[in-house]
């Protein structure tokens, strides 16, 4: 698994969860269901990544279940943070860490496939939505897309 991808599996996991110990404990699970379905995986519907974001969807919605259910475990003050990201509050060292890495990545693309990848995956906006306020097709907005994260996935982190 290249790194970038296991970077967005911990980011997703961090803003669902708000800990960064949970967000691991996720990422971690949602490798494993995906290293024990990969037979499952079809190319034709769609890319590993988005496979891997779907899988990930299902066990933050496990874990934030299992809490529920043993209240003892966890305080109701934090499920409340739990069920609903707009409360969580990630520790600052680790959304630091993040965004610097994802500004690293980011910083060496050309300028259209950044604003396009910021705004739609980053801002989770949809393509048509960024490709109204760009001006141009939406094909053009998911071609730098399409592009720049294949980009992105080719490069190394540290260099």
């Amino acid at each position: 698994m290249l790194t970038t991808e296991r970077a967005l599996l911990h980011w997703r996991a961090l803003r669902s969860l708000g800990d960064s110990g949970l967000a691991e404990q996720a990422v971690q699970e949602t490798l494993l269901r995906a290293w024990r379905s990969c037979v499952q995986f079809d190319e034709s519907k769609g890319a590993v990544r988005t496979w891997l974001l779907a899988i990930q969807r299902n066990v933050v919605i496990d874990m934030a279940r299992a809490r529920a259910a043993r209240p003892g475990d966890a305080g109701w003050d934090e499920f409340g943070e739990l069920a609903d990201s707009r409360y969580a509050h990630p520790d600052f060292t680790d959304g630091l860490v993040d965004g610097l890495l994802v500004a690293q990545l980011l910083d060496r693309l050309p300028v259209a496939q950044r604003e396009a990848v910021t705004e739609v995956i980053l801002r989770d906006r949809a393509y048509q939505e960024v490709a109204a306020d760009f001006g141009v097709p939406v094909g053009t907005v998911k071609t730098r897309v399409h592009y720049a994260l294949r980009s992105l996935r080719r490069l190394p982190i540290g260099a």
